[in-house]
């Protein structure tokens, strides 16, 4: 017996096109968000902010000009809404919410956690590999003190070696990947006449500013550790540990940080003119306020 037709049968759920855009390309949702909404203007002239929040489900018909904007954020309940209406599905849709958490990530550790899952995605190393580089050799405090070991006339490339030098020793497994990731940046070279690695002067760019300037406070926070560390196990001859305290006026503040930045370029000469160096030092030099300055608000 054959079956009855329905007779209103529903029309079938349209399926979304994917985006022009690829978002592994991206580490900011909303310059992608932004980028999208470009692309999808000159496909589809007929394409609006209020066109997407029908598609989104959205009772705001700007809501999306105002992620863009960032005068708002994506809630737990809205990113989902966005990658569907995005046409973002599967490890594209995952990527997505994971850049966004990273964007709105209210601390360090949180901004950490997401940065490390996104650069697990094979699809953002292939388009983005030098963030991810970038943002391991900045983020263990030992990268760029192996490079400079490798300035000494016995360095061995050897990562049982290497991870028996530094201080504190690191797992020989942690120098080998150090080693390889060096290598791959062009930190360390491989001399063509001795064979011997050496350290090399690569240019390092990003073009997310955001990615630096995480990597550049982990790797502030780790050398602050090891400085505090040095203080149980550094013999005082070896280092110099001191601390000033003052109240200035702001404009002698900013003066004082000027001859800071002289003195370590005057510093930064008188190393470089070494040619044979044996120990790998770090100099942290801090300058920072204790209390607020009056009429200003707290820049925390």
């Amino acid at each position: 017996m054959a079956a009855s037709k329905d007779p209103n049968p529903k029309p079938a759920k349209a399926a979304r096109t994917p985006p022009s855009v690829n978002v592994f390309e991206f580490l900011d949702y909303r310059a992608f968000l932004r980028a999208y909404y470009d692309s999808e203007k000159k496909r589809r002239p007929a394409f609006s902010h209020r066109f997407f929040s029908r598609q989104a489900g959205l009772r705001s018909p700007n809501f999306l000009k105002l992620v863009m904007d960032g005068e708002r954020n994506l809630g737990p309940d809205t990113v989902p809404k966005f990658a569907q209406a995005i046409g973002l599905t599967g490890e594209a849709a995952s990527f997505f919410t994971d850049l966004v958490a990273f964007n709105q990530a209210e601390t360090v550790a949180d901004k950490n956690r997401a940065f490390e899952r996104i650069s697990a995605s094979r699809r953002f190393r292939s388009a983005r590999r030098i963030e991810g580089d970038l943002f391991q050799y900045l983020s263990h405090w030992y990268y760029p003190a192996i490079r400079e070991l490798a300035a000494r006339a016995d360095f061995q490339e050897s990562p049982r070696w290497i991870a028996g030098q530094l201080r504190p020793k690191i797992p020989v497994a942690e120098a080998d990947k150090a080693l390889t990731l060096l290598l791959s940046l062009g930190l360390l070279v491989r001399d063509e006449k001795t064979g011997k690695i050496v350290r090399g002067e690569p240019t390092l760019t990003t073009e997310h500013q955001v990615v630096t300037t995480l990597a550049v406070r982990n790797f502030h926070r780790q050398m602050l550790e090891r400085a505090s560390d040095s203080i149980e196990t550094v013999k005082s001859h070896r280092r110099d540990l001191a601390a000033l305290t003052v109240c200035v006026r702001p404009e002698t503040a900013a003066i004082v940080k000027e001859r800071i930045h002289r003195f370590r370029e005057e510093l930064t000469a008188i190393c470089d003119a070494d040619d044979a160096g044996s120990v790998v030092y770090q100099l942290n030099v801090q300058w920072f306020p204790l209390s607020v300055t009056p009429g200003e608000e707290d820049d925390r």
